[in-house]
């Protein structure tokens, strides 16, 4: 990620098992960037938009997006963030949700995501996705938001 400031990772799941398992799995593989969990849109949404040290205000992060949220969709989320006119738009979002319906899908990647990852069922087949994805991030380019 960009070397001259750190990418911060705002986490949008509700399920706490599964948090725990993504956090757990992207430290293991090297990832130390923060780790900002959200367990609804409306907070993660104001974090996002309004907080001092979000994205929108504080620069570069990575939004991992689960789809299936208590208080209003991931794709409700997703079309707000790509849909902004700030540098908001730019950030980087991977969708990791246990929907594999092919709409959803594609709908995902219309509204702009940038990645789209089944969760698996199983445990450790969901580590190792997450794993994978932990690697994935260490080599990923983040824009800059500054405009």
């Amino acid at each position: 990620m960009n070397a001259h400031q750190s990418v911060s990772i705002v986490m949008i799941e509700d399920d706490e098992g599964h948090a725990r398992l993504i956090e757990k799995n992207i430290r293991r593989a090297g990832i130390m960037n923060d780790i900002r969990h959200f367990t609804d849109g409306t907070s993660a949404l104001d974090f996002i938009f309004n907080d001092s040290s979000g994205p929108h205000l504080n620069g570069p992060a990575l939004i991992l997006l689960d789809l299936n949220l208590p208080d209003m969709s991931g794709t409700d989320i997703l079309a707000r963030i790509k849909g902004t006119d700030g540098p908001v738009r730019r950030t980087p979002v991977v969708v990791l949700t246990t929907t594999d319906d092919a709409r959803e899908i594609q709908r995902c990647y219309d509204l702009g995501a940038n990645v789209y990852i089944t969760k698996p069922v199983n445990y450790e087949n969901f580590a190792q996705a997450i794993r994978q994805l932990g690697l994935f991030l260490s080599v990923i380019q983040v824009p800059d938001l500054g405009e």
